[in-house]
C-alpha cells in the first residue's frame, strides 16, 4: 500500500530540537503509533526521506516531537512544513462501513436517480459531522459545487470503492 500522509511539522518548540506537529490522524495522539516517519516538503517530487523519532507527547492541544539527532532550536528549524508520511500497510483495519477520507476522495457521486453531481474533491470535518465537498467535471449533470453531509444512511446511501461510485440521496437542487 502506498505511503500517506499523517501530519506536518508546523514549527520549533523550545530550544532543545522539538518541534510541533499537525496530526491528521484522529485521535491526534494516534500519529505516535506510526512508525518509521517519512518526511517530504508539500508538492515535492523529491523522496520520502526517514525521520526517526525518539519521542512524541501531547502539548496543550497539540502534539510535539523530537526528531532523532535533531539536539537544537536551529536543526530542527529545516523540518518546519515537511509533511509526515507513513507507510499504508501501518494503518489499522477500519469496520464495515467505515473509510479514510483518502478512500472516498476521487470517487464519483450520483443520486438514486443516477444524476452524476461530480467528483468528492475533499472533506470538511465540523464537529457534527463530515461533509464531502463534491466538485462538478466534465461528466457532471451541472457545474455546481455541492456539500453533502456524511451521514449514512440518511444521506449517503452506497459507497462502491470497487466501482469508485458513491450514491446519495441528496436533492440536485441543493
Amino acid at each position: 500500500m502506498a505511503p500517506i500522509a499523517i501530519g506536518r511539522i508546523l514549527a520549533v518548540y523550545g530550544l532543545k530540537g522539538w518541534v510541533k506537529v499537525f496530526s491528521f490522524t484522529d485521535p491526534i495522539e494516534r500519529i505516535a503509533s506510526y512508525s518509521p516517519w517519512l518526511i517530504k516538503k508539500p508538492d515535492s517530487r523529491s523522496p520520502l526521506q526517514l525521520l526517526e523519532i525518539e519521542a512524541v507527547k501531547s502539548h496543550g492541544k497539540g502534539i510535539i516531537a523530537l526528531p532523532k539527532g535533531y539536539t537544537d532550536r536551529d536543526q530542527a528549524q529545516l523540518l518546519i512544513g515537511n509533511e509526515i508520511w507513513t507507510p499504508g500497510e501501518q494503518l489499522a483495519e477500519l469496520d464495515e462501513g467505515d473509510y479514510y477520507w483518502r478512500e472516498l476522495v476521487g470517487l464519483r457521486v450520483v443520486n438514486q436517480s443516477g444524476q452524476d453531481y461530480g467528483k468528492v474533491d475533499h472533506l470538511l470535518e465540523t464537529g457534527a459531522n463530515d461533509v464531502l465537498v463534491v466538485k462538478a467535471d466534465k461528466h457532471s449533470m451541472d457545474d455546481r459545487e455541492r456539500l453533502i453531509p456524511f451521514v449514512v444512511p440518511r444521506f449517503i446511501q452506497q459507497v462502491n470503492l470497487a466501482e469508485g461510485k458513491m450514491t446519495v440521496d441528496w436533492d440536485p437542487e441543493y
